[in-house]
């Protein structure tokens, strides 16, 4: 609803509420508005957090990556696709190439995940025999993964872990939709043979 009242010439409109607009209104509004670019971390800091952290094994580098994901994207966000509603994709691939930087620790990691013994089941009463099948899997899991390329294991994580979709995988990552199709079967064919010669 309009009062009436004249709107100076070249006047910005007012901006969408932060919970109604698209990821891609917030971030072009922020182009004018720098303000506006907050509504995207809110709305995505914690998700991007989450993944980091479970990429890493390590708060404080999550906490680090995490900011610096939304500065780079906060620096990129002239080059943004407005076209694109949803910034997910795009703020996972930022995420992606900053743990790159963290590609050792994180194979450091999962190769000690590795070397660790299953955990034994206290009680099978207690525990879900789904649980007790993950907890012996995990240091097997762990090597599979650890012997995965940096590109195989960022598509396989952005998907298994973030539930990111194939096309907003190929997005994440820069890469074509095929490309995203094949890499996965042949990781996961990687990870399949891994496992079994670990039984």
């Amino acid at each position: 609803m309009t009062l009436g009242l004249p709107q100076r010439a070249g006047a910005l409109p007012p901006p969408t509420p932060a919970g109604d607009a698209t990821d891609a209104t917030l971030i072009g509004e922020s182009l004018a508005d720098p303000d506006r670019f907050a509504g995207l971390f809110d709305r995505h800091a914690d998700e991007i957090h989450r993944y980091v952290a479970r990429r890493l094994d390590d708060v404080t580098t999550a906490d680090d990556v995490t900011a610096e994901t939304f500065l780079v994207a906060f620096r990129k966000r002239a080059r943004y696709d407005l076209g694109r509603a949803d910034a997910r994709p795009w703020l996972y691939g930022i995420a992606s190439n900053l743990i790159s930087g963290h590609r050792r620790s994180e194979t450091r990691r999962l190769k000690a995940l590795a070397r660790q013994a299953p955990e034994r089941a206290a009680g099978f009463e207690d525990r879900s025999a789904e649980r007790v099948t993950a907890d012996r899997l995990r240091p097997a899991l762990a090597a599979a993964l650890a012997g995965l390329g940096s590109a195989e294991r960022d598509l396989l994580l952005l998907v298994a872990w973030a539930d990111l979709t194939y096309e907003e995988a190929a997005q994440a990552l820069g890469i074509p939709i095929g490309t995203v199709r094949s890499r996965l079967s042949r990781t996961r064919t990687k990870i399949r043979r891994s496992l079994e010669s670990h039984r």
